[in-house]
């Protein structure tokens, strides 16, 4: 029976997928053709979607996009048997876009069965995990620590440092949290991993257990990703079912449980701290640092909160060393990064590459520059807090610190683009306005701050004392920098300030004020 690969992940079913896997089915059995339909994660080529792969002789061949209409012709024309129409693509490895890309924590996705538990051992699957059981508690926070490894949430704090302070923090409780609360805009890389490689994320959610001394985990799931927590309950269930989660891990006497926990739609709950009171079933309002969450976390025991990516990175660290980790990347920024392109551009998806390679590679020879065909204006990179880089910061190194260097932040990775025909004075207010939305509302800076903000910059833009409102708007930005109790409004003025910087003239401005 010939396997065919047609994608679960919510992009793909945006797309058709769901229907087109339906048609494919049915339309085989009638024409009394033998197929097993395979519903893997994405590839991550979106604009492709929905793409059909097919098992033969030869490996893998995919046709794409492929819709409804498309599949009676496919089938006649031999698709069972990878034959050549206008939908072939060949190996989707080999196009240049897949291929030029270093999949280490992606390295699965789109090419297994998500949620069967023999598929990933058959890929390498919990070779990390062997080796963990193997070794000291200080000797795995080791090998975490050689690697490199920063928080991929945005933060970029050390992922070693972080979990040696949890390992020598003394309490009778410790836990493991992922804050898979992606709620910034253009990021996907998290849900395509839950959705699409479920079990590398418990996979590295246990190492950090064994890591710390840590036996319960939550994975904090925002509410919109219904599939994600489908699919994540079933790799849960067939790791309990298998010996990888529980009392006794593979027959070592050690022990780590995991459980999924639904957020309630406040994007402040992806600050750990805002994170970490909705788990505990109040509010989401940050708390006050000191103390760590590192010491003082989940119901006030050591608690390491970590990003779905910086936890899905750990397998393959334990699997192949940190030193092999490490020989990735460029300066401090260490492995590889899950980049997430959206926004006006043509070839929209992810693209895991090591750090390095400037903004203008990826965004002109991977994404293949705008949709629209129009010339590329502003990039935010980073979420709706990231800053708006202009063309002449394109050459920039994909790096944590060569962002910092220009006033940026790289964050999780996720990359919007736009084209000439864009306002950046809407961008900078839509920011403001943004913050107003979704502030906790515990700190004055951001609160109050962020509503003066889209006065501020509607008085701009609508002529009244042009000069004096955007001192003021600079001076509102500066406070709320250096005021606000967390990032979401620390980080707000980024984008309000690069807009206003590099694009005066949609504020009315001749030049820089």
């Amino acid at each position: 029976m010939t396997r065919v690969f047609i994608s679960r992940d919510s992009t793909a079913l945006s797309l058709g997928a769901e229907q087109v896997a339906t048609a494919l089915e049915q339309q085989a059995a009638s024409k009394g053709l033998s197929a097993e339909i395979v519903r893997n994660g994405s590839r991550g080529l979106f604009w492709l979607e929905p793409l059909v792969e097919v098992e033969t002789s030869q490996g893998r061949v995919a046709y794409g996009p492929v819709q409804v209409e498309d599949v009676a012709s496919l089938l006649d024309a031999g698709l069972l048997d990878g034959k050549q129409n206008p939908l072939y693509l060949g190996n989707i490895e080999e196009i240049a876009y897949f291929k030029n890309q270093n999949r280490l924590t992606f390295a699965r996705v789109g090419l297994t069965d998500p949620v069967n538990i023999e598929d990933y051992l058959a890929h390498d699957g919990y070779r990390g995990l062997k080796n963990a059981l193997a070794l000291q508690a200080t000797e795995i926070v080791k090998q975490v620590t050689d690697s490199g490894l920063r928080g991929r949430g945005g933060a970029a704090f050390p992922t070693g440092i972080k979990w040696n302070t949890v390992l020598n923090a003394p309490a009778d409780q410790k836990y493991i949290v992922c804050n898979a609360d992606e709620g910034d805009s253009g990021t996907f890389s998290d849900r395509m991993i839950m959705e699409g490689d479920p079990f590398v994320l418990i996979e590295g959610m246990t190492i950090a257990g064994l890591a710390v001394g840590a036996t319960q985990g939550y994975i904090y799931l925002r509410v919109e990703y219904p599939h994600a927590k489908i699919a994540l309950n079933q790799a849960i269930e067939a790791a309990y079912k298998n010996g990888y989660l529980g009392e006794n891990i593979q027959n070592s006497g050690k022990t780590f449980h995991l459980e999924v926990r639904s957020g309630a739609g406040a994007y402040i709950c992806g600050e750990e701290t805002s994170l970490l009171e909705s788990l505990e079933g109040k509010r989401g309002l940050v708390r006050f640092k000191p103390p760590l969450p590192a010491i003082v976390g989940l119901f006030g025991k050591p608690t390491i909160v970590n990003n779905v990516i910086s936890l899905a990175s750990i397998p393959v660290i334990l699997d192949k060393g940190g030193e092999y980790y490490k020989n990735y990347g460029m300066g401090r920024s260490r492995g590889t990064l899950p980049l997430q392109l959206a926004g006006n551009i043509k070839h929209p998806g992810l693209f895991e590459v090591a750090f390095g390679m400037t903004l203008r590679e990826l965004l002109y020879d991977y994404g293949g520059g705008s949709a629209s065909g129009r010339p590329i204006r502003a990039v935010q990179v980073g979420g709706p807090l990231g800053a708006y880089l202009h063309e002449g910061q394109f050459d920039t190194p994909l790096d944590y610190e060569a962002f910092a260097a220009i006033s940026a932040v790289l964050g999780h990775g996720g990359i919007v683009v736009h084209d000439d025909t864009v306002n950046m004075a809407d961008m900078a207010r839509y920011a403001m306005e943004f913050c107003v939305e979704e502030s906790c509302g515990k700190c004055t800076p951001c609160r109050i701050g962020s509503t003066r903000g889209v006065e501020v910059i509607d008085r701009i833009v609508d002529g009244a004392q042009k000069e004096k409102n955007t001192v003021l708007l600079r001076d509102l930005c500066d406070t709320m920098t250096y005021g606000s109790l967390c990032a979401m409004g620390g980080m707000t003025p980024f984008p309000v300030l690069s807009a206003l910087n590099h694009f005066p003239e949609d504020f009315g401005l001749t030049a820089k004020a």
